[in-house]
């Protein structure tokens, strides 16, 4: 293939394998716990399920969502992963840098969601640990594609 550089360094290479575990691990714990009311049990909103109710209503959305939340960061994280085992050349780290950008989307949509049932005041919103680990792979992700594009130079 032509590949210039050598084997990232070994905790890259850890950090971003360790994502491939963690990201699923996220899509599935509670990003929120949310309730109509006070007096009411609060509901556990994951990204996962919050797919599957906006599937529901609206299937374009959702694959949008779907996207810009599971495949473009899952995609970028495997990717990287090659790059760094040397199976994909170093051509790919725009591209890497790019699909990055994207998965930045679904912390946007995750704030919005947030902004707006509070600010409507009739329902309750706790953010669960979920989100924090969310969070934490996006930026990770977002930390590797920037040092791989360090490294490229």
């Amino acid at each position: 293939m032509g590949l210039s550089r050598p084997l990232a360094p070994p905790a890259l290479v850890a950090l971003n394998l360790s994502l491939l575990v963690l990201y699923p691990v996220a899509w599935a714990a509670p990003l929120l716990r949310a309730g109509l009311l006070p007096l009411f049990g609060m509901s556990e909103i994951s990204v996962l399920s919050g797919l599957a109710a906006l599937w529901d209503s609206d299937r374009a959305l959702a694959a949008v969502v779907a996207l810009f939340a599971l495949v473009a960061p899952y995609a970028k994280t495997l990717a990287l992963a090659a790059r760094h085992l040397c199976l994909l050349s170093a051509r790919w780290t725009p591209l890497l840098e790019w699909m990055g950008r994207l998965a930045m989307a679904d912390i946007f949509l995750i704030a919005i969601y947030i902004t707006v049932a509070k600010g409507l005041g009739i329902g309750r919103v706790e953010v669960a640990w979920g989100l924090w680990l969310f969070t934490a792979c996006i930026l990770a992700s977002l930390a590797l594609g920037m040092a791989e594009a360090r490294r490229q130079r």
